[in-house]
């Protein structure tokens, strides 16, 4: 039922009086009315014969409901509301006011266009741009509107009230009948403006964007958009062949919203929001908050409804119980594109779980999954923050992916970017003619190392964005973790910036607190909105309290990649053993705050590409056994290191090229065609055999984060390469690392253990021939002498495998 010019109801449908039917008025168009009551009848039972004479309209909507207010309309009034002779132009509009109809610059359309009671009788104005002819149909009423130029439709109809109307658009040999987009009330509710306007608006993309939905009894799809900036705003699409002037947009207020509802519109429809900049120009703009779009390059956004059923229902019931500091955490970095390319996400869920539940990794990292328009980036120049990349498959088929990983047992992480955007004029860039999402001072805007934009993280409805934005791919998509992107850049305003080029905080420091009060935000509302979820920030520097909770002043997140780790160990490896005794400590220097955050040992993907080389292409010497050797010993060390693991993709089977994101891993390595398949081949067994040890080894993973979980050995060892330290579980158990990353055997080589202990067992060896290693190894358990060695009053006489790790167990 349409709404009336005050928002409240309209009245009943009545009829009203009018001359004979179908007599012809030679200034308008046609008008069919039904005939008036007979003087006869008693007033109460005027409107039911008068509904009993009414015709059938010539073109009707058979699935429109009639409102129960037509079923027993009013009696009529007295007096005719209108010449019986047929349809009257409707009051002209203002010359300014048609101007900012046409010109898309109108902020409240719905005034202007739909049914609205005048004096005399209902206006009904329509804007159909390329339409021969405008009828409005209802229940015993077809009325041809008057064509007033440039697509404007309109007539004054000699009705009391407004009725329950369709319109019937003609067009070159195209008739369509449909419902009026302006006769309806706001689809958005007070309470999403409300906190829209607050900024607090934890499930935003149920508010803003194309929404499916059934209003005032109608199908169709709620269009709205955050952009206080503009004149005007139009939707476009598909729908209207892309031309926006027939769907202005209506302005809700102070919150700088925009909403339309489209009748008739749904899932699958492409669109975009043509908007009026302040100056009066035109922009063609992707939706922010899009849940689809098209496929790059196209740049069109997409309407979008989940029909999925989840069936990982125990996984998200029991993920958060135990925490994910105290928990094995072994994580297998991936780009979805190129992991196996050309296959969809669907594809990827009969491949992807399956091999990585037989390599025994907990999780999976997904790099930005995303919409972005440039491949190149790896999903980290986003345009798109709400959608899934359409490359490989629409919301839903993402959805699934993440339910067959859940239903192997395996969690899912998705790199999550919200420390900037591409400046596409098509996406967030100046988006309604102004900075909005960026922020306006353009030294706090450009990210100097990117060419992109950074958000305005002092603006409540960017901040807003962005948590929500959080919230949503914990919640839609059930990830079990955000490892969050460049986070230095976001936490300094002279982040690579020159003097002169960046201005302090308001206490004149360097520190970005609009960034530090987001990321709190963020953290805290993702930790009490969605259980078992972990965030993990990729943080550079030394910057305190990353892992510290939000209420004890830190930034919130549950883990951090440990970037100087990562490099120390990196550089030490890249050294050819002779030299290796003059950086010993780049491999001990982590332990000295390994207890500060809770950390990610993280061998991404950043370390194998731009001319770093592959893992084991980092190990010098022309030796490709010993190359093999050390990585497998690396990847030992690492393993047993405190601090949570994780590898990327080709670096488990010793791939020597860099990674490419257009082919991915080289997966012909493991072929049985190629001669050294066996060695790559022994490497991923290794992998997995590290990964099953891990998880069943407490010792290793239940107090990473605390210094009573760690004891080191030998940690001075420069002239052997030898490294040894104990891990501890909270109930007492140990294990025991021993590396030699020397490339010769050592034979009869003592490291201190505890007395107590009367017995060790090896456990894992990477030196062990199914790897491709010698097959040194300690096949009988190996009984503690009285002898002291390294401060312990009881050592292990061991042989020391080349180029190798040790793991020992009581």
């Amino acid at each position: 039922m349409a709404a009336r010019a005050d928002g409240r109801d309209p009245p009943a449908v009545g009829t009203c009086a009018a001359g004979p039917q179908g007599a012809a008025d030679p200034a308008g168009p046609r008008l069919h009315l039904p005939a008036p009551p007979t003087a006869s009848e008693a007033p109460e039972e005027a409107a039911r014969v008068s509904a009993a004479r009414q015709p059938s309209p010539t073109v009707r909507d058979e699935t429109a409901s009639v409102p129960a207010s037509a079923k027993n309309p009013r009696p009529p009034r007295a007096r005719r509301a209108a010449p019986a002779h047929g349809v009257r132009p409707a009051p002209p509009l203002g010359a300014e006011e048609r101007a900012r109809l046409l010109e898309g610059r109108h902020h409240d359309p719905h005034a202007v266009l739909g049914a609205h009671p005048e004096r005399g009788g209902v206006a009904i104005r329509a804007l159909r741009p390329y339409a021969k002819a405008v009828t409005v149909v209802a229940k015993g009423l077809r009325a041809e509107l008057v064509d007033e130029g440039d697509g404007l439709f309109s007539g004054l109809l000699p009705l009391t009230a407004v009725p329950d109307y369709r319109l019937l658009v003609t067009y070159d040999g195209d008739e369509i009948e449909i419902h009026d987009p302006y006769r309806f009330l706001p689809a958005l509710g007070e309470l999403d403006l409300h906190l829209i306007g607050e900024g607090r608006h934890e499930q935003l993309w149920k508010a803003l964007g194309a929404e499916p939905m059934e209003h005032q009894g109608v199908a169709g799809t709620r269009f709205t958009v955050w952009a206080p900036n503009a004149q005007g705003v139009r939707v476009t699409g598909d729908f209207s062949y892309w031309d926006p002037t027939a769907h202005p947009m209506r302005s809700l207020g102070a919150s700088g919203v925009w909403e339309l509802f489209l009748p008739g519109v749904g899932a699958g429809t492409l669109y975009k929001f043509d908007i009026t900049r302040p100056d009066g120009s035109h922009t063609l703009r992707a939706d922010p908050m899009a849940r689809s779009a098209e496929v790059p390059p196209a740049t069109a956004s997409r309407v979008t409804a989940s029909a999925y059923a989840w069936g990982d229902a125990q996984w998200m019931a029991t993920r958060g119980d135990r925490p994910t500091h105290q928990a094995p955490f072994s994580v297998y970095e991936l780009h979805l594109a190129s992991w196996r390319p050309g296959l969809s996400y669907r594809q990827l869920a009969e491949q992807l779980p399956g091999y990585v539940k037989e390599l025994g990794f907990t999780h999976v990292e997904l790099m930005p999954v995303a919409e972005h328009p440039f491949g190149g980036s790896w999903g980290y120049q986003v345009t798109g923050f709400y959608a899934p990349t359409s490359r490989l498959g629409g919301p839903d088929d993402f959805r699934f992916l993440v339910d067959a990983l859940h239903r192997a047992g395996i969690g899912v992480i998705v790199d999550w970017v919200p420390a900037h955007f591409p400046r596409d004029e098509w996406a967030l860039a100046q988006f309604d003619g102004r900075p909005l999402y960026e922020h306006e001072d353009p030294r706090r805007a450009a990210h100097p190392d990117w060419g992109t934009l950074e958000f305005d993280y002092g603006r409540k409805e960017v901040r807003n964005f962005l948590v929500a934005n959080a919230v949503y791919w914990c919640e839609e998509f059930h990830v079990d973790g955000l490892r969050v992107d460049a986070v230095a850049s976001m936490l300094y305003l002279d982040y690579s910036r020159q003097e002169g080029e960046w201005a302090p905080n308001e206490h004149g420091g360097r520190e970005n607190l609009d960034a530090v009060a987001f990321l709190q935000e963020m953290n805290a509302t993702v930790y009490r909105r969605c259980p078992g979820v972990v965030t993990i920030a990729e943080e550079s520097t030394a910057w305190e309290g990353v892992t510290r909770p939000t209420d004890a002043g830190g930034l919130g997140f549950g883990l951090k990649w440990n970037m100087g780790w990562m490099h120390d160990t990196l550089r030490y490896m890249s050294k050819e053993p002779v030299h290796r005794k003059y950086h010993h400590h780049d491999m001990t220097f982590g332990m000295i705050y390994a207890f500060s955050e809770n950390y990610v040992l993280p061998i991404s993907h950043d370390e194998v590409v731009h001319g770093k080389g592959s893992l084991v292409s980092k190990i010098p010497g022309g030796d490709w056994w010993q190359q093999r050797a050390a990585h497998r010993a690396y990847l030992g060390f690492m393993w047993a290191h405190p601090g949570k693991q994780l590898l990327f993709m080709g670096q488990e089977f010793a791939q020597g090229s860099e990674w490419r994101e257009t082919s991915g891993p080289d997966w012909w390595l493991l072929d049985d065609s190629y001669p050294a398949a066996g060695d790559h081949r022994g490497v991923r067994s290794l992998v997995r055999d590290l990964n099953h040890t891990y998880t069943q080894a407490p010792a290793l993973w239940e107090r990473d984060t605390v210094p009573e979980g760690f004891a080191w050995v030998e940690a001075d060892a420069a002239e052997d390469n030898v490294f040894a330290f104990l891990r501890y579980a909270k109930d007492g158990s140990q294990l025991l690392c021993v590396s030699n990353f020397s490339p010769v055997v050592r034979h009869g080589y003592r490291i201190g253990v505890p007395e107590e202990v009367p017995l060790w067992r090896e456990v894992l060896n990477t030196d062990e021939e199914r790897y491709g290693g010698s097959g040194v190894r300690h096949p009988q358990p190996l009984r503690p002498e009285p002898v002291p060695a390294q401060g312990r009053p009881a050592s292990l006489r061991l042989t020391l495998p080349p180029l190798a790790t040790v793991w020992f167990r009581p």
